[in-house]
């Protein structure tokens, strides 16, 4: 038996005509209307006996046919950062990990830890840049996990999501648990656009290191796919009850 992905369908809602590609051999399957003129089938060459011509929009095969384009590494600091003035839309984030070492380096975490209520900064580069995005009517949208117990790093996400949110940004929470029923990828990573995915690269201490960007259709395809399933099955972060 063949293991096909499904890369999409240009028809909406109907799954109709579609392209999915055999994970082993590399081959492509597309499906669709049938092609029934005799006239139009009698222009076709190398049409054999028990051989089905379909329909297919140029546009399905161009935006889902599978590419071997190779994803292109970007440093964590001006490529990765203008990613968040460029996009024009939505900047949406699949947030999986369980600690950032870069929050451990701040006076705010200094205060999470000491038990403390956090002074949150609503005037950095990071609020500043969101309520200017969100200004012109464009998204800050994330999906953040939360694991059972939840992880000292993610209880003061937790904290965090309340300024964010002031700021203009949409935070939900999922546990882990849900999100691994799903089938949801374990990387952490941002989807500008439904066009463009950053896929966040650390090092073994937990520090950002860059970014792998994808653009491949079919690829970013995917990562919509489990953008839809995160943001349907996630609760706004101050209805998440953390400490379940």
């Amino acid at each position: 038996m063949r293991r096909l992905r499904f890369n999409g369908t240009g028809s909406g809602g109907g799954g109709c005509p579609a392209v999915h590609e055999d994970l082993d051999s590399g081959e492509v399957i597309v499906h669709g209307p049938p092609l029934t003129n005799s006239a139009d089938l009698a222009q076709l060459q190398h049409l054999n006996e028990g051989e089905v011509a379909v329909v297919v929009p140029r546009n399905t095969l161009v935006d889902f046919g599978p590419r071997d384009e190779e994803p292109r590494l970007i440093n964590a600091a001006d490529e990765f950062d203008r990613l968040f003035t460029t996009f024009k839309h939505t900047a949406w984030r699949l947030e999986t990990r369980r600690r950032f070492a870069s929050d451990e380096a701040t006076p705010e975490w200094a205060q999470f830890e000491a038990g403390q209520p956090i002074d949150w900064d609503y005037d950095d580069d990071w609020c500043r840049n969101v309520r200017a995005q969100t200004g012109q009517g464009k998204r800050f949208e994330r999906v953040r996990l939360v694991d059972d117990p939840p992880t000292p790093g993610q209880l003061y996400l937790r904290s965090n999501a309340a300024r964010n949110c002031a700021v203009g940004e949409d935070i939900r929470n999922l546990s882990r648990a849900d999100a691994e029923e799903l089938l949801l990828p374990a990387e952490d990573f941002w989807l500008f656009d439904s066009r463009l995915v950053a896929r966040l690269l650390f090092d073994q201490d937990d520090q950002l290191t860059g970014a792998e960007l994808i653009t491949e259709p079919a690829a970013v395809n995917r990562y919509c796919q489990a953008r839809d399933a995160a943001w349907h099955h996630a609760v706004p972060y101050a209805q998440f009850d953390i400490n379940r």
